[in-house]
């Protein structure tokens, strides 16, 4: 797939809008956020992983519990 999308002026910001093909390839809707990576050839644009929401939570909670541990480990 290869689609040159404009830059547009969004308030103080710039975004691009995503063609409906390019959502449906992407499986995601309106509202859904979607990673962006930095790569060697660029940034990449994918679907986050169906569980990535349940892990932020797990990631979060150990977080909080170990906050102590984790300031340590940090120095």
């Amino acid at each position: 797939m290869n689609i040159a999308l404009k830059i547009i002026k969004i308030g103080n910001s710039a975004g691009v809008i995503l063609p409906r093909d390019v959502l449906a390839h992407l499986n995601v809707q309106v509202g859904e956020t979607l990673p962006l990576v930095t790569t060697p050839r660029g940034i990449e644009l994918s679907a986050a992983a169906p569980d990535f929401e349940a892990q932020m939570a797990a990631a979060r909670e150990v977080m909080l519990r170990r906050k102590r541990a984790l300031r340590e480990l940090a120095k």
